[in-house]
């Protein structure tokens, strides 16, 4: 059995890796993670396994660029004033998603943040989730149940109050 294009991978799990990235760093490097993400894994598809979940291998990759960009931008100069984040070039379906939704993903705390990227947009069960944020499964399951509770509460009203 051979392996498929590398294109196809892209095109198969480009959403899915753009969300995590996404969802761990926000617009504004979103989308430097994401090429970082394919192209170290362009580089090391030759090698690997063609049983490979190759999902769950990118994703990896995604979370380890993810924390090599988190680092660079602790040691970057803090602009002074703020630039208006653009749209995303990647994809219209991405582009389409409200600010809103980014904005109360980033306001989680970072355990909640990582276990709502990794599960409910990377699509990666909850001992992998573990095994990437560190932890038990259930705390990993727990960590998402928290944050997933706490968007509902900031996005969704409830009848008869208002947001705050």
């Amino acid at each position: 059995m051979d392996k498929p294009p590398f294109s196809d991978l892209v095109a198969q799990h480009g959403p899915a890796v753009y969300r995590v990235c996404r969802a761990l760093l926000g617009a504004v490097d979103a989308e430097d993670a994401w090429a970082e993400t394919f192209l170290s894994a362009l580089r090391a598809y030759p090698d690997l396994p063609v049983d490979a979940n190759t999902e769950a291998w990118l994703v990896r990759i995604a979370q380890r660029k993810a924390i090599d960009i988190g680092r660079a931008r602790t040691r970057r100069p803090v602009p002074i004033s703020s630039i208006p984040d653009r749209p995303s070039s990647y994809q219209t379906s991405v582009r389409a998603e409200r600010e809103e939704v980014w904005t109360a993903i980033a306001a989680l705390p970072p355990r909640q943040r990582q276990a709502v990227a990794y599960h409910h947009l990377g699509g990666r069960p909850y001992a992998e989730v573990a095994e990437l944020i560190g932890g038990t499964a259930d705390a990993a399951r727990r960590a998402a149940a928290d944050g997933i509770a706490t968007l509902r509460k900031r996005l969704i009203p409830e009848p008869g109050k208002e947001t705050p």
